[in-house]
C-alpha cells in the first residue's frame, strides 16, 4: 500500500472517529452539556456579563402577566412579587448558553438567597418539569425553579432562551439581557444590592 493510501485511510478512519463521538454525543444528548461546558469556559473570562443600566434612568413597567407554576404544580404570576426585586431567568436543560450561565446565577443566588426582598426566579421551558428538576438535584443547586406556564400577549417578547430580566420592587422593567451572561460580578451583585436598597 502506498504511502498516499495510507494517508487516506488514516484520514477516513479519524473522520469516522469523530463522526462517531458526535452521533453518539447527540443520540445520548451529552452534546447539551459538552457545548455547555465549553460555553462556561468563555464566560470564566469575564467577556460575556451583562450591561448594567444606571438606577436614575427611566425604564417602562413592568406587566405582571406572565404565569408559571412551582414545584408542588400551583400557577403563580409575576403578581406574587410585588414588592420584590425579581432576577427572572427563562431556561431549559436542552440549551447549552443555559447551562453555561447557571454557576453563576446559583452564585449570585447564594449571594441573596436570604434577602427579604429579592426574589430568584428560574423559569424552566422544559415540556417535561422532572428533568429540569432533575437537572438542578444533580447539580446540588437549591435555587427555585418553575415550569412556564404562559404570558399575556405583547410581554416579553424574547423567543431566545436564556433571557434574564431584573424588576425594581416598584415594578419597573430595569434589565432584559437575552444570551448568556456572567452574573455573578462585582458590578451585577452591586446593581442587584442597590435595587433591594430602594
Amino acid at each position: 500500500m502506498s504511502e498516499k493510501s495510507k494517508k487516506s485511510k488514516r484520514n477516513l478512519i479519524e473522520w469516522g472517529a469523530i463522526i462517531l463521538v458526535i452521533g453518539f454525543l447527540y443520540v445520548t444528548g451529552l452534546h447539551t452539556q459538552v457545548i455547555g461546558t465549553m460555553q462556561r469556559g468563555l464566560l470564566a473570562t469575564g467577556l460575556i456579563k451583562p450591561s448594567i443600566p444606571s438606577i436614575t434612568d427611566d425604564f417602562p413597567q413592568a406587566s405582571r402577566e406572565f404565569y408559571f407554576a412551582d414545584e408542588n404544580g400551583i400557577t403563580q404570576s409575576l403578581e406574587n412579587y410585588d414588592g420584590d426585586v425579581i432576577f427572572m431567568n427563562i431556561w431549559a436543560t436542552w440549551c447549552p448558553p443555559c447551562i453555561a450561565e447557571m454557576p453563576s446565577i446559583n452564585a449570585l443566588y447564594q449571594e441573596f438567597k436570604d434577602a427579604d426582598n429579592i426574589s430568584f426566579l428560574l423559569v424552566s421551558m422544559d415540556e417535561d418539569f422532572e428533568k429540569a428538576k432533575s437537572f438542578m438535584n444533580n447539580r446540588n443547586y437549591t435555587m427555585p425553579i418553575y415550569h412556564y406556564r404562559g404570558k399575556a400577549p405583547g410581554t416579553y417578547e424574547s423567543t431566545m432562551i436564556p433571557t434574564t430580566y431584573v424588576i425594581s420592587a416598584d415594578g419597573k422593567l430595569m434589565m432584559e439581557k437575552r444570551g448568556l451572561a456572567k452574573y455573578d460580578t462585582p458590578e451585577f451583585k452591586e446593581f442587584i444590592r442597590e435595587l433591594s436598597l430602594l
